[in-house]
C-alpha cells in the first residue's frame, strides 16, 4: 500500500480481505483527521507504523501479526478503541500499551497469549477482551491499574483460579472455558458493582458463598459437576443457569430468598426430586428449563406468573389439571419425549394463554376425547408439534392434530358430545353464557409478549 497523499481529509478508511501483506510507514502519516482505521483479514505480519495521532479506533482483526512493540502505538493518545483479534500474539507487556493514555476498549481475543505482565497503565480503560488464548496465570499486578474496568472476560484460557485485586468498578466478569476447580468469593467480597459473572465450562463440584456478591443479577455455571444447589444466593439473581451440571434435588430451601429470579435453568441434571411449591417464593419467574432430567410428573405449585416451561425428556406419564391450574400466564409448554398417553380437557381449558406446545415423542392413545382436545387447541389458536399415535394398533403412526382418518371415526361421538352440550346450555342459558364470554376474554383479549 503506497500514501494517500490526495486524501487529506480522509476520516475513515476500511481495507478488507485484500490479501494486504504489508503497509510503507509513511502510508497514514499525513492523514491527520483520519479518525478510524479498519484493516481487516488481510496477512499483515505487524502493525502499521507512524500512524496519525487523531487516530481514535485501530482494528486489525484477523491479520498474522505476532509482536507488539511500544513504537507500534507512539502518539497514539487519541486512540479508544484497540482490537488484535485473530493473530498470532504470544504475550502483552505494559510497556507496549502504556502510549494509549485514552484506551477505552482491548479486544485480543483468538491469540496465542501465554503470559501478561502488569500493571497495565490503562486509566480509562472500560472493556478488555481476552478469550481463547493460552493464559495459565494472570499475575496479581496485572489488574490494579485498571479502575475504570467495567467489562472483563477470560474465557476460553488454562486459567485455575479467578484472578484476584480485581477492579471494584467491574460490573462484568467472564470465566468460562477454564480449569477453575473453587472460586473463592472472599476474594472477591469488594466487587459490590459486580452483576454478571460467567462460570461455565469448568470444573466446579460446588459454589458456595457468592450471597457475598450482593448487586449480582446474573450467574451462569452451566456444564460443571456442580451436585447440590448452592446453599445461598445473592438474593437481587434474576438469572440463574445450572443446567448441564449432576443435581439431584431441588427443595424449598434453595430458592426462598430470591424473589427477584425469572430465568432458571435446571436441564440436563439428574433431577428427580422436585419439592412442591420449591420455587414459590420467585414471584417473577417467567422461564424454567427443566429438560433431560428424571421427573416422574410435573413439578406441583410453580409459580403463577410462568410463561415458558420445558419438560422435554423426562419421564411423565400424566398431566393432571392440579399441576398446570395456576399456570395462567404461561404461552409455552414443551412436553416433548415423555411418557404421555393422553391429554385431560380441564388441564388445557385452564390454560388461557397457551400459544405453543410440543407433544412430539410420546405414545399418544389416540381415542376421541384426543380429537376433542384437538378442538379446544384449535379454538385457542394454539400452535401445536407432534402428537403421533401408539395406541390404538390401527391408528399407529397418525397425527390425532392431523389426521382424517381418525377425525371421520371420531364424528359420530364429536356431534353427540356438541348436542349434549347444546341441551345444557338451554337448560341454563344465563350461567353458560357468561362463562363462555369470560373464556373468550381469556383467550383472544392477549398480546404475546
Amino acid at each position: 500500500m503506497s500514501s494517500f497523499t490526495r486524501m487529506l481529509a480522509l476520516e475513515d478508511f476500511v481495507l478488507m480481505a485484500s490479501g494486504t501483506e504489508s503497509v510503507e510507514n509513511d502510508t497514514f502519516k499525513t492523514l491527520s483527521t483520519l479518525k478510524t482505521l479498519e484493516l481487516w483479514k488481510n496477512k499483515l505480519r505487524q502493525v502499521p507504523r507512524i500512524l496519525p495521532a487523531s487516530l481514535e479506533v485501530l482494528k486489525l482483526n484477523d491479520n498474522s501479526i505476532y509482536v507488539l512493540h511500544r513504537s507500534d502505538f507512539e502518539g497514539l493518545k487519541e486512540l479508544k478503541i484497540l482490537e488484535l483479534k485473530n493473530n498470532l500474539i504470544s504475550s502483552l507487556s505494559p510497556s507496549t500499551l502504556s502510549p494509549l493514555v485514552s484506551l477505552q476498549s482491548l479486544m485480543v481475543d483468538d491469540n496465542r497469549i501465554e503470559s501478561v505482565a502488569g500493571p497495565l497503565a490503562l486509566p480509562h480503560l472500560k472493556s478488555m477482551s481476552m478469550e481463547n488464548n493460552r493464559l495459565h496465570l494472570v499475575p496479581a499486578s496485572f489488574l490494579t491499574s485498571l479502575q475504570s474496568l467495567q467489562f472483563l472476560s477470560f474465557s476460553g484460557n488454562f486459567l485455575t483460579k479467578i484472578p484476584i485485586n480485581l477492579p471494584k468498578s467491574l460490573l462484568s466478569l467472564k470465566m468460562e472455558r477454564n480449569r477453575l476447580k473453587v472460586v473463592r468469593f472472599r476474594d472477591m467480597k469488594h466487587l459490590e458493582n459486580l452483576s454478571h459473572l460467567y462460570l461455565s465450562a469448568n470444573s466446579l463440584s460446588s459454589i458456595d458463598g457468592a450471597q457475598i456478591l450482593a448487586n449480582l443479577t446474573t450467574l451462569e455455571m452451566s456444564q460443571n459437576q456442580v451436585q447440590m444447589l448452592p446453599f445461598r444466593l445473592p438474593a437481587r439473581l434474576q438469572k440463574l443457569d445450572i443446567s448441564d451440571n449432576l443435581i439431584q434435588r431441588v427443595t424449598a430451601q434453595d430458592f426462598q430468598d430470591l424473589r427477584d429470579l425469572k430465568h432458571l435453568f435446571l436441564d440436563n441434571n439428574i433431577v428427580s426430586l422436585f419439592e412442591a411449591g420449591a420455587l414459590q417464593m420467585c414471584s417473577q419467574l417467567s422461564n424454567l428449563a427443566l429438560e433431560q432430567n428424571l421427573l416422574l410428573s410435573i413439578p406441583l405449585r410453580l409459580p403463577g406468573t410462568l410463561a415458558r416451561l420445558d419438560l422435554k425428556g423426562n419421564a411423565i406419564q400424566d398431566i393432571a389439571e392440579r399441576e398446570l391450574k395456576d399456570l395462567k400466564q404461561l404461552q409455552v409448554l414443551n412436553l416433548r419425549n415423555n411418557k404421555i398417553s393422553a391429554l385431560d380437557l380441564n388441564v388445557l381449558e385452564g390454560l388461557p394463554r397457551l400459544r405453543h406446545l410440543y407433544l412430539d415423542g410420546n405414545p399418544w392413545n389416540c381415542t376421541c376425547s384426543l380429537v376433542r382436545a384437538r378442538e379446544i387447541l384449535k379454538a385457542k389458536g394454539t400452535d401445536v408439534r407432534g402428537g403421533q399415535c401408539a395406541a390404538p394398533a390401527e391408528q399407529q403412526g397418525e397425527s390425532w392434530m392431523s389426521s382424517k382418518k381418525i377425525m371421520r371415526q371420531c364424528e359420530h361421538h364429536l356431534q353427540l358430545t356438541e348436542k349434549n352440550k347444546e341441551t345444557k346450555k338451554k337448560s341454563k342459558p344465563e350461567e353458560h353464557s357468561s362463562i363462555r364470554i369470560n373464556m373468550d376474554d381469556d383467550y383472544y383479549d392477549y398480546e404475546i409478549d
